[in-house]
């Protein structure tokens, strides 16, 4: 954390914020021994693991299950928010008590890999469910096992990178791992159009994904959590409040997660449908829209790089977050933009690029701004779990309220996601600005 600059300070006042002086004292926790760097052979397997987790995670919500529900309920495309938003919901639920079962583990292993590897055989096991479903309804009860198991997994991967990555390399590994997660769909899309079967294209990107989770489990070190002081026996006080936290005592950890929960409606907006929207926009069956999302996505993975690493990397030498969270909101606005005008490939391929760079590099710097924030690192699994409350949030929500804003306005089976994608833009850049505005002990 470093104290404001003048140009921030002027910067921030144009936006009608107050200056630092005025900002409210915060809680911290104790900081625990300082964090070493971490070398390159823990990065490699993190980062691989991210990428198989992420392959697994994402790339049924942006593509496979879209495929298969249009498989079984052709034309029902609201069917998508409906199941994803209860897989979403019932995380939400589970995910803060995880979260305080990985705190309070004691084993040798330590308190994380068991989670790791446990959420991702879940999740490999309920895609191979998915896959064989003969109804929406299956498929549905499906993704909630397969939703449960992968974010437990990754959820384990963001909690070890608070517990182990010290403020200096934050930065960075917070634009890798982002950019590992967006390439790990995109690459799963790629193969999944030249899989001859939907049975493949569901259970191969699980498969990957166990295989690097356990590959980083037995390479990544982690310590023995068993010398650790014994927890006491949880009280239903305790399992409240796993699920909320004082935004008056850790004031910057409650705006910036308000910035990232309203970031995220935003992006859920313009990305849930997105398989719909370009067969809609480009006048295609759902079935041979594959190939061309998966151009889309490649052409977008330069993007990518350039703003999760180049804004992880600047971020660090320039000793500035916020900034970079403002500049990808507005990127996002402008992606948004041109895809909600766009009716052929050329400025989909635009609009795509843009909302990318936009994603990367506003989640890549914003990891990082949490966890300078993080009220106690101690309890990093409960508040990591917090923290994936303002993603979680917006993920079981806007599937759910999408559908309602692309009828507006519609007529026949076209729907309108011009409204939907203008609505995302909004929210996009209100949560880039509470961030750039209101977050004061992190520049």
């Amino acid at each position: 954390m470093h104290d404001e600059s003048p140009p921030a300070a002027q910067a921030d006042a144009a936006l009608g914020a107050q200056p630092p002086a005025a900002a409210p004292a915060q809680a911290t926790a104790e900081p625990g021994p300082p964090l070493r760097p971490v070398g390159r052979t823990y990065l490699f397997w993190i980062l691989a693991a991210n990428f198989g987790v992420g392959m697994a995670y994402i790339l049924p919500l942006s593509y496979t299950l879209a495929l298969r529900l249009d498989e079984l309920a052709p034309g029902r495309e609201e069917i998508l928010g409906y199941v994803t938003g209860t897989a979403q919901a019932v995380f939400l639920v589970a995910s803060p008590l995880l979260g305080m079962w990985s705190d309070r583990l004691r084993r040798r292993v330590g308190r994380r890999r068991p989670f790791l590897v446990g959420g991702s055989v879940l999740g490999l096991l309920a895609l191979v469910g998915i896959a064989a479903a003969p109804n929406p309804l299956l498929i549905g009860a499906g993704w909630v096992a397969a939703m449960l198991g992968w974010a437990t997994a990754s959820q384990a991967i963001l909690t070890l990178q608070a517990e182990r990555i010290p403020e200096e390399q934050r930065g960075k590994v917070s634009g890798l791992t982002g950019l590992t997660g967006q390439i790990g769909p995109v690459v799963g899309i790629a193969v999944a159009s030249i899989l001859p079967s939907t049975f493949l294209v569901f259970v191969l990107p699980g498969v990957l994904g166990l295989a690097l989770a356990a590959a980083f489990a037995l390479r990544g070190s982690e310590p023995d959590s068993r010398p650790l002081v014994a927890a006491t026996r949880v009280s239903g006080k305790e399992i409240l409040s796993s699920y909320v936290f004082d935004p008056r005592r850790h004031p910057d950890f409650g705006w910036n997660w308000l910035g990232r929960f309203i970031f995220f409606m935003g992006l859920y907006f313009n990305t849930t449908f997105a398989t719909f929207f370009y067969a809609q926009r480009l006048d295609l069956p759902v079935k041979e829209v594959a190939g061309t999302v998966a151009v889309v996505g490649l052409l977008g993975l330069v993007a990518a790089t350039t703003g999760a690493v180049g804004g992880g990397f600047l971020s660090d030498k320039l000793g500035r977050r916020r900034l970079f969270t403002l500049i990808g909101s507005c990127v996002f606005v402008a992606g948004a933009l041109v895809e909600a005008s766009a009716h052929s490939l050329p400025l989909l391929m635009v609009g795509s690029v843009l909302m990318q760079l936009s994603i990367a590099l506003f989640s890549a710097v914003d990891q990082a701004i949490v966890m300078a924030v993080l009220p106690s690192r101690a309890e990093a699994g409960r508040y990591m779990a917090v923290v994936a409350f303002s993603q979680k949030i917006p993920s079981a929500l806007a599937p759910i309220v999408a559908p309602l804003i692309i009828t507006v306005g519609a007529s026949g089976d076209t729907r309108n996601y011009t409204a939907l994608y203008l609505t995302g833009a909004v929210f996009a850049l209100v949560g880039g600005l509470i961030v750039f505005t209101r977050v004061r002990s992190v520049r």
